[in-house]
């Protein structure tokens, strides 16, 4: 059996690049990088075949806890007297330690990348709360130890033998732990209103960094 890669060895998505470049973008725009800089950084993007590579592009651009693609999901997870979080794009490993002692910890896996179909959360909560999101397709199952604890929230049984199972194990004493998936959004109508429509004014299109030949051509007209 061929060892795992390494998360910093995966291949990158479009969706990867598209993060990264759109934090170039912001990079260019406020001064922390100059023309020349950002247009070798864009051609590198789109060349990136690794998480590895993209990284690399960012790393001192920004702090690692804001990293568009952040390759250092293994560390433990801690919340003490406080809160902690990792959401966002992540590798997530085989196995991973959560604590939350007296604090809340929320790991969100709604754009993360999983490792193993079948995850395992060591969870150690105390007196905190550990909030787990997973996005559709994803089934977590609680097996950890309840005293006084609680738990809440629920997902679907595996739809199949390849659907990714996050196994949650560990002790819960006088704390809870939460399961939910993100929101769906809703569309609302109003019906039978006689009032004057309400005036919105529409956003200003974001930045598109799905195109890169198109930024290139740009730098390149500058």
């Amino acid at each position: 059996m061929s060892p795992r890669r390494a998360p910093r060895d995966l291949r990158a998505s479009d969706a990867d690049r598209d993060r990264v470049l759109a934090l170039l973008a912001d990079a260019v725009s406020d001064g922390r990088l100059t023309i020349d800089e950002h247009a070798e950084r864009v051609q590198r993007a789109c060349t990136a075949r690794t998480l590895g590579e993209l990284a690399d592009l960012t790393a001192d651009l920004v702090v690692a806890s804001a990293q568009p693609v952040r390759l250092d999901g293994g560390r433990v997870i801690s919340g003490i007297f406080g809160p902690a979080r990792r959401d966002g794009r992540w590798v997530v490993p085989e196995t991973l330690t959560v604590n939350a002692l007296f604090g809340e910890v929320e790991v969100d896996l709604t754009e993360a990348i999983l490792q193993a179909r079948h995850v395992q959360l060591l969870t150690t909560v105390i007196g905190g709360r550990l909030r787990l999101v997973v996005p559709d397709g994803v089934t977590v199952e609680v097996n950890s130890h309840l005293v006084l604890g609680r738990r809440r929230g629920a997902t679907p049984p595996p739809a199949s033998s390849d659907a990714p199972v996050i196994e949650v194990k560990g002790v819960v004493l006088g704390g809870e732990i939460i399961v939910r998936t993100p929101p769906r959004s809703r569309r609302f109508r109003l019906f039978g209103s006689r009032r004057r429509p309400i005036s919105r004014t529409l956003p200003m299109p974001a930045y598109d960094p799905a195109r890169c030949h198109l930024a290139q051509s740009n730098l390149t007209e500058a």
